[in-house]
């Protein structure tokens, strides 16, 4: 079986920081190196987020989650984020992908046990809460 936290991990995680690194780098002007000591990653992680080779999985067209993701890089980029607030930032952005049905025939593809269709794990954004 497979969790929903499982599939955010492999297909959401990595273009919501590859569209931080981007906006880290080219909104904010900070260097790749800084970017990623901030984002607690790799440089060359930045790099391939920047090239389009890493975190492309899953398209982040939809406005409220690019207003969240652009909040986020912003506080990001002022260097004074607590590492509690970073958490919480990103599993927000996680609830509003899932309750949005972003997910969904991602976990049905690694999972086929799973109806995209008829489920309703995801949609109710307040049973979500991870902490």
């Amino acid at each position: 079986m497979t969790i929903p936290c499982e599939i955010a991990v492999k297909c959401l995680l990595p273009p919501v920081r590859a569209v931080i690194a981007k906006k880290l780098t080219s909104k904010y002007n900070l260097r790749q190196t800084e970017a990623a000591k901030r984002l607690g990653i790799s440089q060359p992680a930045i790099s391939l987020y920047e090239k389009k080779m890493r975190g492309k999985a899953l398209n982040l067209d939809d406005p409220e989650i690019l207003e969240l993701i652009e909040n986020l890089a912003e506080s990001i980029s002022k260097g004074n984020l607590l590492h509690e607030r970073f958490i919480q930032s990103f599993c927000e952005i996680c609830r509003t992908a899932r309750s949005k049905g972003l997910l969904c025939e991602f976990h049905k593809t690694l999972d086929p046990k799973i109806s995209a269709e008829g489920c309703k794990l995801c949609i109710n954004m307040e049973s979500l809460r991870c902490f």
